[in-house]
């Protein structure tokens, strides 16, 4: 009569509803989803359940009371209990019972693959299991890992009165603590209470409330009442003229105070509570063993950065997990959006001082695929990330063809947005360029000469020009190079004519004649050479997929939004579905504000949650937690995965992730975005603490914009759209270095 309402059918009867086509898949080609197949089982079986004899019904019944249940052996145990062939016996026990193993297995079963999941979750599942069962699937009970050391010292100085909220504040809440703590020293007294305690226990010591005993060779304050218990536990001789109701003898005075130390304390060790009441250890080990085999103190390794085997009291371990698993449940919410601010810059490594070419393939690779000036990366952003970043760098990387870059589309005459690949997964990542239509002769005779000849030098793309009878003056065969470079059709194997940008179309004669020059350097060849016709969509969804959580760390919709992806977010949704199936990421609600379904590698997820600590923090906001970045670069979330919060101007600002302007980031959040020309300032006066400084520490790191060396002086004509002088922050600019300019503010910059 009761099966039927247990999950035991539920789930029984979905199986066999699947197995005989009930359930209809939308997809024959997919596998439905479990939660689906459990909606749809569960509205089956409301309306099967009015007919008893239907097949499937009939089934899942005999399967539970046959192939699980083993009625007959069942009923031929009740018959021997009521003929009193066995006995029954109620018996409470500390750990569980034979029958309760299959629980342990089904522990492990369920979480022995769940090791790569972030640190928060496996802490917070590990707490949720009873002590007894966590002990005996580790060997002991080694909570040290999984126990917060921080909540063990707060609960420490709530049970010793250290806390501020636990202090005593007059003479009579300085009694119940002697009560409740026991011997202190006039020191120790000091600390628990929130003025000076000495007239306090003058008070007491003459109302006959508190006494000062010896306590091996110090003295110490207790409550007169247990003046019986010292002199019976520890041999301390009360002074005269107590009432003798405070004298008369105490049934276990030892175990009294052992047991108030445990409860006063957190995890300790017996040499701990020995010296604490001038006892031998061999004097207290007893007791304490006494209490462990009654459930009242426990051992094991429990606190963290212990090497010894620690004693608790059960009840205040209790308290410890409950308050470690409540802290850990708070990391496992979501961060706030502004979070992304501040661990993006980490993520990917700014300020970090990395060195090197091995520390320019990892920026490569989380670069990979995204267009940016090129301008841009050469002077900034590599630079931000690498301490002796040099051009160098990147041509030893192409030397050895490492590196591969295509052009996206052109900023002018003197730069352009490129997208820098690795040779072993460009194929992955680019699409099969559409038809070009050449717009006239000098394109169409570059392509035909790279597509018969392959790959090319500058003077032999010269001379295929030349040979199609073709009158072109260098300008027009610079142009229409430029052109397909821009366009994506063609590359080349070094950066050269990427160096030799700036100086194309330049009045100087000498300038064009270096820039014609270096435009000779490398090979220059077809993009759809580098291009696999065997690669298939799903391994190019997969590649982009890797490369999105490798330049983000976490992975939504609003990310592949960014980055303006073939397809949207849907083929990588279902290729990040596939890896955390196969345990490569973790999806969940990570942060706050994005859409829900957002994946990332568990380190990611770690080290996004270790970003949430300046919320309550007191201090004045220093330098080290601005960060200076441009509004391209992907480690500034505002303006493609975040919005850009509201400016303190008065109108409605659209602000623009644009080349050559910046933003400034105090501790992961906008204070100031800096305009393309750095004329025109915009605040974020409500993203920041202003109270603790954050819009001055931001309007102090102006200083830090990387300059070029054509522009060393920033001059700053409006703030929030109206003119710097009569803005509420010419006070700050001027203490920041700034001074009055026919223009505006303005200081001299030094060159980076």
């Amino acid at each position: 009569s009761q099966l039927g309402n247990t999950s035991l059918f539920t789930g029984l009867f979905r199986e066999n509803a699947v197995r005989s086509l009930l359930l209809v898949r939308r997809r024959p080609n997919e596998r439905t989803p479990l939660w689906s197949q459990r909606i749809q089982a569960q509205n089956l079986l409301a309306v099967v359940k009015r007919y008893p004899s239907f097949p499937i019904v009939l089934e899942t019944y005999r399967q539970c009371l046959s192939d699980v249940f083993d009625i007959p052996a069942l009923q031929n145990i009740l018959r021997q209990i009521r003929g009193r062939e066995i006995k029954v016996h109620d018996v409470e026990t500390h750990s569980a019972s034979p029958f309760a193993r299959s629980l342990v297995f089904a522990y492990v079963a369920a979480y022995i693959y769940e090791q790569d999941s972030p640190l928060a979750e496996r802490r917070a599942q590990a707490l949720t299991v009873d002590r007894k069962l966590l002990g005996e699937l580790l060997g002991q009970a080694e909570l040290r890992d999984l126990i917060d050391a921080q909540v063990v010292s707060d609960l420490e100085a709530e049970l010793q009165g250290l806390a501020e909220e636990r202090q005593a504040a007059d003479a009579n809440e300085l009694h119940d603590l002697l009560r409740r703590v026991g011997d202190l020293t006039s020191e120790e007294i000091r600390f628990r209470c929130v003025h000076e305690p000495q007239p306090w226990l003058q008070q007491l010591e003459r109302e006959r409330r508190a006494i000062l005993i010896s306590v091996g060779q110090h003295k110490r304050w207790i409550a007169a009442e247990e003046a019986g218990l010292y002199r019976d536990a520890l041999g301390s001789m009360p002074p005269s003229g107590l009432p003798d109701s405070y004298l008369a003898p105490v049934d276990q005075p030892l175990e009294q105070l052992i047991l108030r130390y445990a409860r006063r304390h957190g995890p300790f060790l017996t040499a701990e509570v020995a010296a604490r009441l001038e006892l031998r250890p061999a004097q207290v080990e007893p007791v304490l063993r006494t209490f462990e085999s009654e459930g009242t103190i426990v051992r094991g390794e429990i606190r963290p950065g212990g090497i010894e085997l620690d004693w608790c009291d059960a009840n205040i371990l209790r308290r410890i997990k409950r308050r470690t698993l409540a802290k850990l449940r708070h990391e496992i919410a979501p961060v706030d959006a502004n979070s992304l601010g501040d661990f993006l810059p980490r993520w990917h490594g700014i300020g970090v001082n990395g060195r090197g070419i091995n520390r320019l393939e990892e920026i490569i690779a989380q670069l990979e695929g995204l267009p940016l000036p090129w301008s841009l990366l050469s002077e900034t952003l590599l630079s931000a990330r690498i301490t002796d970043f040099s051009l160098d760098m990147l041509d030893m990387l192409s030397a050895t063809g490492a590196v591969v870059w295509i052009g996206v589309a052109p900023l002018g005459i003197r730069d352009g947005r490129i997208a820098l690949f690795r040779r072993s997964q460009v194929s992955r990542l680019i699409q099969a360029p559409e038809n070009y239509q050449a717009p006239s002769a000098i394109h169409a005779a570059l392509l035909e000469h790279l597509d018969t000849r392959g790959a090319s030098f500058l003077t032999e793309l010269e001379q295929a020009v030349k040979d199609t009878a073709i009158n072109t003056s260098r300008t027009e065969f610079n142009a229409a190079l430029w052109d397909l470079v821009w366009a994506g059709q063609i590359t080349n194997d070094t950066f050269a004519p990427l160096r030799a940008l700036a100086a194309v179309g330049s009045h100087s004669p000498k300038a064009r004649r270096r820039a014609t020059h270096t435009l000779a350097g490398g090979r220059w060849s077809l993009v759809r050479n580098l291009l696999n016709p065997a690669v298939t969509d799903t391994e190019r969804a997969l590649a982009r997929a890797s490369m999105l959580l490798e330049r983000y760390g976490i992975v939504c919709r609003e990310t592949v939004i960014a980055e303006n992806l073939p397809g949207g977010f849907a083929p990588i949704y279902k290729v990040l579905r596939s890896m955390e199936e196969a345990g490569h990421v973790r999806r969940g609600y990570f942060v706050e504000g994005l859409s829900g379904a957002q994946f990332g590698h568990a380190g990611a997820v770690d080290r996004l949650r270790a970003t949430r600590s300046y919320g309550d923090s007191v201090e004045a906001c220093s330098d080290e937690a601005v960060v200076v970045l441009a509004t391209l670069d992907p480690a500034n979330p505002y303006g493609a995965v975040l919005p850009w919060p509201r400016t303190g101007a008065v109108a409605d600002t659209r602000l623009r992730r644009v080349p050559k302007s910046w933003v400034i980031l105090v501790e992961g959040k906008p204070a100031i975005y800096v305009g393309s020309n750095g004329r025109q300032l915009w605040t974020f006066p409500k993203t920041v603490d202003q109270a603790r400084g954050g819009l001055n520490a931001a309007f102090r790191s102006l200083h830090r914009l990387p300059r070029t060396k054509n522009r060393g002086l920033l001059i700053v004509e409006r703030i929030d759209g109206i003119p710097v002088t009569e803005s509420d922050h010419c006070v700050t600019l001027k203490s920041c270095g700034f001074c009055s300019d026919y223009r505006g503010m303005s200081t001299e910059m030094s060159y980076r």
